[in-house]
């Protein structure tokens, strides 16, 4: 039974940080994709950073320079480090967990979301 577990979030001041972990168990193929996507209130939910399990990584424009993805496979947990918090930044952060089963099919899996609070 696979399943993802966040954490991290809170309130934080404009400018401070925040690292949100990512801990899947049930792991279900060794080859995957995991990421970060944020969702703000009457937004689509949109990513912010991804990385395979090879290391390839991708970033949304706005996430460049301040956010960095990274993995411990053998832990089978994800970090995002998030710096120069904005505002704007502010939104329910989800966690995906996406495995590339034998079958040549990709599942799907999602955490429940942590709150990203940024005072102004």
């Amino acid at each position: 039974q696979v399943q993802v577990v966040e954490s991290g979030g809170g309130l934080v001041q404009t400018g401070g940080s925040l690292r949100l972990p990512c801990a899947v168990s049930g792991i279900v193929s060794r080859f995957n994709v995991m990421g970060w996507y944020r969702q703000a209130p009457g937004k689509e939910r949109e990513l912010v950073a991804s990385m395979t399990s090879a290391g390839s990584t991708d970033y949304a424009e706005s996430a460049k320079g301040r956010c960095t993805i990274s993995r411990d496979n053998d832990k089978n947990t994800v970090y995002l480090q998030m710096n120069s918090l904005k505002p704007e930044d502010a939104a329910v952060d989800y966690c995906d967990y996406r495995p590339l089963l034998s079958s040549g099919v990709r599942a799907d899996y999602w955490g429940q979301g942590t709150q990203v609070t940024v005072a102004s």
